[in-house]
């Protein structure tokens, strides 16, 4: 998703998905310095849809079944409520962009809105961000390494099962944070759409073409002690609006980017609610918290959604945590920002410490679940929406648009209070 560039020429080098969050953490100071894609304008309407729907499609679609699980059968109505929301957030920052030509980043319309202290915060929020989700890549990758190899052992070694896959997948993943160009990754990383379109075929394959599974599971219509966990999946399946500026900047034709979301979000909604309803009808209230924890892995297909599950996180840790990287760099003396010492310091000390956070958390839709209320609500929903309030000085009109958009913000912070609260409990109960 991100790659660390030191000069124009490399950032060309490199598709535009890898170029988002890169300049969405708004890292480079010197904002002259940066090749913006802006400047290039060189992506169609079809390019920037498949760039969106890259965004949009992650490792969020392997917990949908275990959402739906939680919450039941009338909880599906709130994966679409949240979609059209999303939707509308993202308009709001097409609008903020609108107000002021010199907008390129996510943080930029933060600091427009509340100076240097929303330009922090919508930083912060987007670092916790990126290294929570780096740290979920190494649980499901442990989840899953598990499950086709489960019971492995290292002689002399008191480690074993999933505990020890991912501390092998963080010694693998290592080297890749070193990299100073991380080019050949960002075109892995860039076939999320693919890759969503193969897991959700494979498991329906799987259900298709097994006798032994089949859609045979009833499910509940509603469970009202799971709405918080279930919404809290959801909303992380959606919260990519901070790329949105840069998506929205590589356009070349800047007035068709609200149909852009159109189709994204249309799109997304539909992949997510089908994989939810396969995976549901498949195992019912007992799939796992990842689909392919359910699957039988004596089947083809299964092997397939598993492994392509596996490649993923793998080829995109090291442009997750790139931004991060950066940002801690910032913090030493200007004589040592650009240290290659510093930077792997820095580097394998991030990668050491997501390693222990995912061998301390217990299940990955717990992890994501937290990200999806803490992070997730706040950065597709409520920071864009006070952010236009402040930007446009609509709050200071009455209007039924106003009084929406202060509606959504109240429920948002509700949401995502409760919402973290009940993550965080979850991931207590069970250490």
């Amino acid at each position: 998703m991100m790659a660390n560039h030191h000069d124009n020429s490399s950032m060309n080098a490199v598709p535009l998905l890898s170029e988002w969050k890169h300049h969405e953490l708004g890292f480079v100071e010197d904002k002259d310095q940066t090749l913006h894609p802006s400047t290039t304008k060189t992506v169609s309407f079809i390019g920037t849809c498949l760039n969106g729907l890259s965004a949009l499609s992650g490792v969020g679609i392997l917990s949908i079944p275990y959402a739906l699980a939680t919450g039941g059968w009338l909880s599906l109505i709130l994966l679409f409520v949240i979609s059209m929301v999303a939707f509308y957030s993202g308009l709001l920052i097409k609008r903020c962009m609108d107000k002021d030509c010199n907008i390129k980043t996510y943080p930029d319309i933060g600091d427009l809105a509340f100076g240097k202290i929303g330009r922090l915060l919508v930083q912060g929020a987007m670092c916790i961000d990126l290294y929570l989700t780096a740290s979920g890549f190494l649980i499901l990758e442990g989840d899953n390494l598990d499950n086709l190899f489960p019971n492995t052992e290292i002689p002399g070694l008191a480690i074993g099962g999933k505990q020890l896959f991912v501390i092998l997948v963080g010694i693998i993943i290592m080297p890749t944070v070193w990299l100073d160009d991380l080019s050949l990754l960002s075109y892995i990383s860039a076939s999320g759409v693919l890759a969503s379109a193969i897991i959700i075929c494979s498991v329906f394959s799987v259900a298709t073409f097994d006798g032994s599974v089949g859609f045979n599971a009833k499910g509940n219509l509603l469970n009202w002690n799971g709405i918080p966990t279930a919404v809290n999946l959801y909303a992380f399946c959606y919260s990519a609006h901070t790329v949105f500026p840069s998506l929205y900047n590589s356009m070349r034709n800047k007035h068709q980017f609200s149909n852009v979301l159109i189709v994204c979000f249309g799109l997304s909604a539909a992949s997510y609610a089908c994989m939810a309803i396969i995976g549901y009808l498949m195992f019912g209230a007992e799939v796992e918290s990842q689909i392919t924890l359910s699957l039988p892995i004596n089947r083809i297909s299964s092997q397939i959604a598993i492994y392509t599950t596996l490649v993923n996180p793998i080829s995109k840790y090291a442009l997750v945590v790139t931004p991060v990287i950066n940002a801690l760099k910032g913090l030493f003396p200007q004589q040592h920002k650009n240290s290659r010492l510093i930077s792997i310091l820095i580097s394998t000390t991030l990668v050491i410490s997501s390693v222990i956070v995912a061998l301390t958390v217990p299940l990955f839709a717990y992890l994501i679940s937290l990200v999806g209320a803490f992070l997730g609500i706040s950065t597709a929903i409520i920071l864009p929406c006070a952010c236009y309030l402040k930007i446009s000085g609509t709050y200071n009109k009455f209007g039924i648009e106003t009084v929406a958009i202060v509606t959504i913000i109240f429920l948002g912070v509700v949401i995502g209070i409760y919402g973290t609260h009940t993550a965080l409990v979850e991931i207590i109960n069970h250490l």
